[in-house]
């Protein structure tokens, strides 16, 4: 028994809560307002012209506190290093900053190598840019420095411009190399500042992440087949341009007999360690206060190994060589290189904030902070701008260090400028400790480092299921990076993704809308079932807004769902009110032929016209008369071809003899439009007219505001189309049509349940 009073509240309270939910879905809301079109609305709500925002006025505008937020603005760390939680923050920053160095490391000194250039550039650009993004970046988590998609784009440009420049290829002078690829930053540098002080930033939101992904993926395909040479010991032709990476796989293995063992051996064991040290970290995560650096270990090791054995002189395996210690002084950058490299410059700009700035907002929304986009551009500018001078090449953000940045406790970019000190630790006293280093190695870590963007290519089967036009941006990407090369590839994908946005627009979905039962919603009729066509109205919808590259398609595909052959129709009437009126002229000139032939035929009409004045005042119209004496059957002919002669007043679909449309009234929903151009007003004008043409009402529902008013500036407005026409929605657009129907049609339409 106390069991059953146990569970009975419970059981109330689910009955209760179950019946709620039933209630709540039964329940219906009901709306009474008048019927609105767009004149009414605008008496209702009093609307007025939108108030105009002058944004340039605040830029002559000088106080205190503008110039205070102008420094906050574009000198980030003012805002949040005075506000550093040193207790909360610091100890997670030094373990993230050492964590990051680490791995900076080797993955500088191997991306150097990437790019053709000696091992020690690479930590120069790990050490200079990333200490000035610490300065101007709004990113708390990315970590700065070198990229193997950007060191193998500068490598393209060195690898093409080297051998034009002194014609030496460019592993026997470091000089050319070196010259170019820091003329090359100090470029993409003022791309980058110029386009973030224009807040230029919006142009990363062209770069769709379907193409972001398939285009990193194109690259890490040129890293890896750019490593076989090392991998294998073989020397390879330099190659640019398009094809180039075939020639180069098509080289490689022609030239694989030639591979040195030594060197395959060690670039194996290296990549063996390196993948199992990785695994190791992904199985104990949990455990591991620090992820096992296997890449230093890795190199250290390999180092040793190699100065012990002597793997140079013995196995012929290629090391390092020398490594300069100590800091470079600045070096002006050559313009007269500007002109080649403009072009590449551009592409390497663009790619570099794109993989920046996608990376930014992914940790800013995962940490709830806000990356500004436009100040991004212009702290990366300036970290290849300055860096450029100090002979550093162009660098991005690297996808893998900023999640051990991350994931290792990094609060802030602190965790960058403890990375950089530790460089420059290297760079002072320990970068001749690596002299021995096989580059084999070097190979294998950019090779392991490359899994996480090749497993992008796992998209495709995602894409396929959820998004084909998608999956077609990220095919044709990937295969034009893949055959014309990077900066080319990268022009091909931006366009060919512009250019698939138009086509869309051009093939949007076109839909006659029926009312959903008993409600003011209307659906595509032919996805939903229950969705019924008001009789004698037709709904229009297009899903994508209408401009000068789809207006024709527009009309051309509402007049096919009308099921109507407007064109034909109007061309009928117009050839029967042609006939209509050549009939006429001609039956004239046969009348005034026969008014001159009469006398000759000796036929005498005489007509006399009583008009007394007293008739006149009496109004006797029968005895004012005019009297026929003779010639009686002629007068009566005359006035009966007269008659027949006499046009009706407005002639009309049925009095030609021509079908009419089964609706009398059409209905435009343009709630998609988000603006109109003249290509776009001038097609809906014809279409009032067209349809007017054969009898039809067109009225239009669902303008947004600033649609009207762009409608109102081009002159769309007339006499014969008015905001009368416009409605706020369909269903008062639906109503006011009935309510106004031609009469030959109101039997049918009283039966529509509103």
């Amino acid at each position: 028994m106390g069991l059953l009073d146990a569970s009975g509240p419970k059981d109330t309270q689910a009955l209760l809560s179950g019946m709620l939910e039933m209630e709540l879905q039964k329940r219906d809301y009901h709306v009474e307002r008048p019927l609105l079109n767009q004149e009414q609305l605008e008496s209702l709500g009093h609307r007025g012209s939108a108030p105009k925002t002058r944004h340039w006025r605040s830029w002559f505008q000088c106080s205190r506190s503008c110039v205070h937020a102008f420094l906050l603005q574009h000198l980030p760390v003012l805002a949040w290093l005075p506000r550093y939680q040193v207790r909360d923050w610091l100890l997670g920053d030094l373990l993230s900053g050492l964590s990051v160095a680490i791995m900076q490391l080797p993955q500088g000194l191997a991306y150097a190598l990437l790019a053709g250039l000696p091992p020690e550039y690479g930590l120069y650009s790990s050490f200079y840019p990333v200490f000035i993004y610490f300065i101007f970046g709004t990113s708390r988590h990315i970590s700065v420095g070198t990229f193997a998609v950007m060191s193998v784009m500068v490598g393209n440009v060195v690898d093409s411009l080297v051998p034009e420049v002194n014609g030496i290829p460019n592993n026997v002078t470091d000089d050319k190399p070196v010259q170019i690829a820091s003329t090359l930053s100090v470029l993409v540098g003022l791309f980058q500042v110029g386009l973030g002080l224009v807040h230029f930033g919006f142009v990363v939101t062209y770069l769709s992440e379907p193409l972001v992904r398939s285009y990193t993926t194109a690259a890490s395909v040129h890293v890896f087949i750019s490593q076989l040479k090392y991998v294998f010991g073989i020397e390879v032709t330099s190659r640019s341009g398009p094809l180039s990476l075939i020639y180069i796989v098509v080289e490689v293995c022609w030239k694989l007999p030639q591979c040195v063992v030594g060197t395959l051996i060690t670039a194996l064991v290296a990549g063996v360690a390196l993948v199992l040290v990785k695994l190791l970290n992904e199985k104990w995560q949990r455990y591991l206060p620090l992820p096992i650096p296997g890449e230093l270990l890795t190199l250290i090791g390999a180092t040793g190994i190699s100065y012990g054995i002597d793997l140079k002189n013995k196995f012929n395996v290629t090391v390092v060589g020398t490594i300069t210690t100590g800091l470079l002084p600045p070096v002006a950058p050559k313009p007269e290189q500007f002109a080649k490299l403009v072009g590449n410059a551009f592409a390497i700009a663009v790619v570099g904030f794109a993989i920046a700035i996608s990376l930014g907002k992914i940790f800013a929304l995962r940490h709830g902070y806000r990356v500004d986009s436009n100040q991004e551009l212009v702290a990366l500018g300036l970290s290849n701008f300055i860096g450029g001078f100090f002979q550093c090449f162009p660098v991005s953000c690297s996808m893998s260090r900023s999640l051990v940045q991350e994931s290792t406790g990094g609060n802030t970019q602190v965790a960058g400028a403890v990375s950089s000190l530790f460089i420059l630790l290297i760079i002072l006293k320990l970068g001749a400790l690596f002299q021995d280093l096989p580059k084999a190695v070097l190979a294998a870590i950019i090779i392991v480092n490359l899994k996480g963007m090749l497993k992008q290519a796992s998209d495709i089967c995602h894409l396929w299921k959820t998004n084909r036009m998608d999956l077609l941006i990220w095919l044709v990407t990937f295969v034009a990076t893949i055959l014309l090369n990077l900066d080319i590839g990268l022009a091909v994908a931006i366009g060919f993704s512009l250019l698939l946005v138009v086509v869309r627009t051009q093939l949007p979905h076109y839909s006659i809308l029926g009312q959903v039962p008993d409600t003011d919603v209307y659906r595509d009729v032919t996805e939903y079932s229950e969705a019924k066509e008001v009789p004698g109205v037709k709904v229009f919808r297009s899903s994508a807004t209408m401009y000068f590259a789809n207006a024709e398609l527009y009309g051309d595909a509402l007049k096919e769902r009308c099921g109507v052959d407007v064109d034909h129709l109007i061309s009928q009437k117009k050839k029967l009110l042609k006939k209509q009126e050549q009939k006429l002229k001609r039956q004239q000139k046969e009348q005034k032929s026969r008014k001159k032939a009469s006398p000759s035929k000796g036929t005498s009409v005489s007509i006399n016209v009583d008009t007394s004045l007293g008739d006149m005042k009496n109004h006797d119209v029968e005895g004012s008369r005019v009297k026929v004496n003779a010639g009686d059957g002629i007068q009566d002919a005359t006035a009966n071809d007269l008659e027949a002669t006499k046009p009706p007043s407005v002639p009309t679909l049925k009095t030609l003899g021509l079908p009419q449309p089964d609706f009398h009234t059409l209905i435009l929903d343009l709630g998609t439009l988000s603006f109109v151009d003249t290509v776009c007003i001038k097609n809906l004008k014809n279409i009032f007219h067209d349809f007017r043409e054969i009898e039809v009402e067109v009225y239009i529902a669902g303008c947004h505001g600033p649609v009207i008013a762009q409608l109102e500036a081009g002159q769309f407005f007339d006499a014969s189309i008015t905001k009368q026409h416009v409605f706020v929605s369909v269903h008062d657009a639906v109503t006011f049509a009935l309510q106004h129907s031609r009469p030959d049609s109101i039997t049918s339409v009283l039966a529509t349940k509103l």
